[in-house]
Protein backbone atom coordinates (compact mmCIF):
# COMPACT_ATOMS: atom_id res chain seq x y z
CA UNK A 1 0.00 0.00 0.00
CA UNK A 2 1.27 3.41 -0.79
CA UNK A 3 2.46 5.64 1.70
CA UNK A 4 -0.48 8.71 1.80
CA UNK A 5 0.95 12.49 1.22
CA UNK A 6 -0.06 15.33 1.47
CA UNK A 7 -0.95 16.07 -2.09
CA UNK A 8 -3.67 13.76 -2.76
CA UNK A 9 -5.51 14.55 0.72
CA UNK A 10 -4.97 18.67 0.07
CA UNK A 11 -6.78 17.39 -3.50
CA UNK A 12 -9.39 15.54 -2.34
CA UNK A 13 -10.64 17.66 0.50
CA UNK A 14 -10.30 20.66 -1.60
CA UNK A 15 -12.82 18.84 -4.43
CA UNK A 16 -15.38 18.39 -1.65
CA UNK A 17 -15.57 22.17 -0.79
CA UNK A 18 -18.19 23.89 -2.83
CA UNK A 19 -18.43 27.67 -3.39
CA UNK A 20 -21.12 28.67 -1.72
CA UNK A 21 -19.80 26.96 1.34
CA UNK A 22 -16.82 28.61 1.20
CA UNK A 23 -18.23 32.29 1.23
CA UNK A 24 -17.43 32.52 -2.47
CA UNK A 25 -19.58 33.97 -4.77
CA UNK A 26 -21.08 31.25 -7.70
CA UNK A 27 -20.64 31.95 -10.96
CA UNK A 28 -23.27 31.49 -13.82
CA UNK A 29 -20.65 28.73 -16.06
CA UNK A 30 -20.96 24.89 -15.53
CA UNK A 31 -17.20 23.70 -13.56
CA UNK A 32 -16.03 20.68 -14.87
CA UNK A 33 -14.77 19.44 -11.56
CA UNK A 34 -16.67 19.79 -7.97
CA UNK A 35 -15.09 21.57 -5.34
CA UNK A 36 -13.05 24.64 -5.30
CA UNK A 37 -10.62 25.66 -7.66
CA UNK A 38 -6.78 26.18 -7.01
CA UNK A 39 -6.92 29.46 -7.36
CA UNK A 40 -9.66 29.83 -5.11
CA UNK A 41 -8.32 27.70 -2.50
CA UNK A 42 -5.24 30.15 -2.77
CA UNK A 43 -7.40 33.23 -2.22
CA UNK A 44 -8.90 31.91 0.34
CA UNK A 45 -5.77 31.01 2.34
CA UNK A 46 -3.62 34.26 1.34
CA UNK A 47 -1.14 31.99 -0.71
CA UNK A 48 -0.44 31.66 -4.60
CA UNK A 49 -2.04 29.49 -7.12
CA UNK A 50 1.29 28.30 -7.88
CA UNK A 51 2.10 27.66 -4.31
CA UNK A 52 -1.07 25.30 -4.17
CA UNK A 53 -0.05 23.29 -7.30
CA UNK A 54 3.41 22.65 -5.73
CA UNK A 55 1.84 21.35 -2.22
CA UNK A 56 -0.95 19.18 -4.48
CA UNK A 57 2.27 17.82 -6.19
CA UNK A 58 4.28 17.39 -3.21
CA UNK A 59 6.97 19.97 -3.99
CA UNK A 60 6.06 22.27 -1.36
CA UNK A 61 6.19 22.32 2.38
CA UNK A 62 4.20 24.70 3.87
CA UNK A 63 4.23 26.40 7.41
CA UNK A 64 1.92 25.79 10.17
CA UNK A 65 0.53 29.39 9.90
CA UNK A 66 -0.43 28.08 6.22
CA UNK A 67 -1.88 24.60 7.30
CA UNK A 68 -4.06 26.67 9.45
CA UNK A 69 -5.06 29.32 6.83
CA UNK A 70 -5.92 25.81 4.48
CA UNK A 71 -7.50 24.08 7.55
CA UNK A 72 -9.88 27.26 7.75
CA UNK A 73 -10.57 27.46 3.92
CA UNK A 74 -11.29 23.43 3.60
CA UNK A 75 -13.31 23.63 6.62
CA UNK A 76 -11.77 20.88 8.66
CA UNK A 77 -12.04 19.10 11.46
CA UNK A 78 -9.67 18.86 14.55
CA UNK A 79 -8.66 15.40 13.16
CA UNK A 80 -8.36 16.44 9.45
CA UNK A 81 -6.11 19.47 11.01
CA UNK A 82 -3.96 17.51 12.37
CA UNK A 83 -3.67 14.79 9.96
CA UNK A 84 -2.26 17.38 7.11
CA UNK A 85 -0.36 19.15 9.62
CA UNK A 86 1.81 15.40 10.42
CA UNK A 87 1.70 15.21 6.46
CA UNK A 88 3.29 18.42 5.81
CA UNK A 89 6.20 17.40 8.52
CA UNK A 90 4.83 18.89 11.35
CA UNK A 91 5.09 17.78 14.51
CA UNK A 92 1.94 19.12 16.71
CA UNK A 93 2.56 20.01 20.23
CA UNK A 94 1.56 17.34 22.78
CA UNK A 95 -1.59 17.62 24.29
CA UNK A 96 -1.49 20.16 27.43
CA UNK A 97 -1.51 23.07 25.22
CA UNK A 98 -4.04 25.72 24.50
CA UNK A 99 -6.53 24.89 21.27
CA UNK A 100 -5.98 27.05 17.94
CA UNK A 101 -8.31 25.10 15.91
CA UNK A 102 -11.18 27.13 14.48
CA UNK A 103 -13.96 25.13 13.62
CA UNK A 104 -16.03 24.91 10.88
CA UNK A 105 -19.00 25.53 13.03
CA UNK A 106 -17.54 28.91 14.09
CA UNK A 107 -16.00 30.02 10.82
CA UNK A 108 -19.94 29.31 9.47
CA UNK A 109 -21.06 31.50 12.49
CA UNK A 110 -18.58 34.70 11.89
CA UNK A 111 -19.17 34.70 7.90
CA UNK A 112 -23.05 34.53 8.61
CA UNK A 113 -22.93 37.68 10.94
CA UNK A 114 -22.51 40.13 8.01
CA UNK A 115 -23.16 43.40 10.25
CA UNK A 116 -21.95 42.30 13.31
CA UNK A 117 -18.53 42.14 13.85
CA UNK A 118 -16.78 38.77 15.71
CA UNK A 119 -13.68 37.91 15.93
CA UNK A 120 -12.40 34.66 16.96
CA UNK A 121 -9.55 34.18 20.04
CA UNK A 122 -7.50 31.57 21.80
CA UNK A 123 -7.48 31.14 25.50
CA UNK A 124 -4.59 33.35 25.36
CA UNK A 125 -6.46 36.39 24.08
CA UNK A 126 -4.32 35.68 20.61
CA UNK A 127 -6.59 36.34 17.63
CA UNK A 128 -7.42 33.33 15.28
CA UNK A 129 -9.96 34.90 12.91
CA UNK A 130 -12.54 37.47 12.25
CA UNK A 131 -15.04 38.35 10.33
CA UNK A 132 -15.85 40.46 7.60
CA UNK A 133 -17.03 43.20 9.49
CA UNK A 134 -14.79 43.09 11.91
CA UNK A 135 -12.16 43.63 9.35
CA UNK A 136 -13.68 46.87 8.52
CA UNK A 137 -13.72 48.18 11.87
CA UNK A 138 -10.74 47.52 12.68
CA UNK A 139 -8.38 46.48 10.86
CA UNK A 140 -7.71 43.14 8.15
CA UNK A 141 -6.50 40.35 10.54
CA UNK A 142 -4.44 38.77 7.56
CA UNK A 143 -2.03 42.23 7.88
CA UNK A 144 -1.56 41.35 11.59
CA UNK A 145 1.70 39.63 12.88
CA UNK A 146 3.50 38.29 15.72
CA UNK A 147 2.54 39.88 19.40
CA UNK A 148 0.15 42.21 17.69
CA UNK A 149 -2.27 39.18 17.67
CA UNK A 150 -2.25 39.10 21.40
CA UNK A 151 -4.53 41.55 23.27
CA UNK A 152 -3.14 41.70 26.54
CA UNK A 153 0.30 42.74 24.95
CA UNK A 154 -1.50 45.84 23.03
CA UNK A 155 -3.02 46.56 26.52
CA UNK A 156 0.25 46.72 28.10
CA UNK A 157 3.31 46.90 25.40
CA UNK A 158 1.63 49.30 22.70
CA UNK A 159 -0.03 52.82 23.03
CA UNK A 160 -1.97 52.71 19.80
CA UNK A 161 -5.18 51.07 21.29
CA UNK A 162 -8.23 52.22 18.97
CA UNK A 163 -10.69 51.46 21.83
CA UNK A 164 -11.84 53.29 24.72
CA UNK A 165 -13.21 50.95 27.55
CA UNK A 166 -14.58 52.26 30.57
CA UNK A 167 -13.36 50.32 33.31
CA UNK A 168 -9.62 49.94 31.40
CA UNK A 169 -8.53 49.13 35.20
CA UNK A 170 -10.86 45.73 35.33
CA UNK A 171 -10.45 44.90 31.79
CA UNK A 172 -6.84 44.68 32.63
CA UNK A 173 -7.06 42.36 35.90
CA UNK A 174 -9.72 40.46 33.89
CA UNK A 175 -7.04 39.77 31.06
CA UNK A 176 -4.39 39.20 33.65
CA UNK A 177 -6.63 36.61 35.50
CA UNK A 178 -7.72 34.60 32.28
CA UNK A 179 -3.91 34.65 31.29
CA UNK A 180 -3.00 33.41 34.63
CA UNK A 181 -5.82 30.98 34.45
CA UNK A 182 -4.92 29.68 31.59
CA UNK A 183 -1.27 29.20 32.93
CA UNK A 184 -2.05 27.17 34.95
CA UNK A 185 -4.36 25.21 33.10
CA UNK A 186 -2.21 24.78 30.36
CA UNK A 187 0.89 24.54 32.13
CA UNK A 188 2.83 22.17 29.39
CA UNK A 189 2.43 25.08 26.99
CA UNK A 190 6.03 26.86 26.51
CA UNK A 191 4.12 30.04 24.64
CA UNK A 192 2.58 31.22 27.53
CA UNK A 193 5.54 31.52 30.04
CA UNK A 194 7.30 32.98 27.16
CA UNK A 195 4.33 35.55 26.89
CA UNK A 196 4.43 36.36 30.30
CA UNK A 197 8.09 36.44 30.51
CA UNK A 198 8.36 39.39 27.88
CA UNK A 199 5.14 41.48 29.07
CA UNK A 200 6.51 41.02 32.49
CA UNK A 201 9.53 42.98 31.31
CA UNK A 202 8.04 45.28 29.08
CA UNK A 203 5.17 46.64 31.04
CA UNK A 204 5.69 47.29 34.78
CA UNK A 205 1.95 47.30 35.25
CA UNK A 206 1.23 43.85 33.76
CA UNK A 207 4.29 42.68 36.18
CA UNK A 208 2.27 44.40 39.22
CA UNK A 209 -0.67 42.57 38.16
CA UNK A 210 0.66 39.29 37.58
CA UNK A 211 1.71 39.10 41.28
CA UNK A 212 -1.54 40.01 42.99
CA UNK A 213 -4.17 37.58 43.26
CA UNK A 214 -6.72 39.58 41.62
CA UNK A 215 -9.90 37.40 40.02
CA UNK A 216 -12.04 39.66 37.55
CA UNK A 217 -13.62 39.05 34.66
CA UNK A 218 -14.96 39.95 31.45
CA UNK A 219 -18.25 40.89 31.16
CA UNK A 220 -20.80 42.66 28.86
CA UNK A 221 -19.73 46.43 28.69
CA UNK A 222 -19.49 49.18 25.96
CA UNK A 223 -16.71 49.99 24.10
CA UNK A 224 -15.77 52.85 21.28
CA UNK A 225 -13.81 52.22 18.60
CA UNK A 226 -11.69 55.12 16.64
CA UNK A 227 -12.62 53.93 13.03
CA UNK A 228 -10.75 56.40 10.51
CA UNK A 229 -13.68 56.43 7.85
CA UNK A 230 -16.90 56.81 9.95
CA UNK A 231 -14.78 58.13 13.32
CA UNK A 232 -16.13 57.30 16.71
CA UNK A 233 -18.42 54.01 17.07
CA UNK A 234 -19.68 52.84 20.55
CA UNK A 235 -20.70 48.99 20.50
CA UNK A 236 -21.78 46.70 22.94
CA UNK A 237 -19.34 43.88 24.02
CA UNK A 238 -20.03 40.31 24.77
CA UNK A 239 -17.95 37.45 24.77
CA UNK A 240 -19.14 34.09 23.93
CA UNK A 241 -17.03 30.66 25.24
CA UNK A 242 -17.01 27.79 22.57
CA UNK A 243 -16.24 25.11 25.37
CA UNK A 244 -15.15 21.70 23.24
CA UNK A 245 -13.03 23.95 20.90
CA UNK A 246 -11.65 26.01 23.84
CA UNK A 247 -11.90 29.11 22.04
CA UNK A 248 -13.52 32.69 23.08
CA UNK A 249 -16.02 34.56 20.61
CA UNK A 250 -15.65 38.33 20.62
CA UNK A 251 -18.82 40.29 19.61
CA UNK A 252 -19.79 43.89 18.80
CA UNK A 253 -23.35 44.72 18.26
CA UNK A 254 -24.71 48.26 17.53
CA UNK A 255 -28.29 49.36 19.46
CA UNK A 256 -30.54 49.16 16.76
CA UNK A 257 -31.64 52.69 15.24
CA UNK A 258 -28.49 54.40 16.64
CA UNK A 259 -26.37 56.20 14.67
CA UNK A 260 -23.58 53.67 15.40
CA UNK A 261 -25.75 51.33 13.63
CA UNK A 262 -26.25 53.51 10.94
CA UNK A 263 -21.80 54.21 10.85
CA UNK A 264 -21.63 50.04 11.21
CA UNK A 265 -24.21 49.93 8.20
CA UNK A 266 -21.79 51.98 5.88
CA UNK A 267 -18.61 49.88 7.35
CA UNK A 268 -20.02 46.91 6.18
CA UNK A 269 -21.56 47.97 2.43
CA UNK A 270 -18.11 48.87 1.28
Amino acid sequence: MAEMTMGPVLQAWRRRVSPDSAGLPVGDQARRTPGLRRAELATLAGVSTDYIKRMEQDRARPSIDVIRALARALRLNREEYDLLARLAGHHLPPDGTVPRHVTPGVLRMAERLTEAPLAVYDLTWTLLTANRAWARLFQDPDTITGRRRNSPWLIFATDDLPVRIPDFERHEQSLVADLRETASRYPADPRIPALVAELRRVSDRFAALWEQPVVARHGGQRKTVMNPLVGEVTLDCEILTVHDAELRLVLLTAEPGSPDAAKMATLTAR
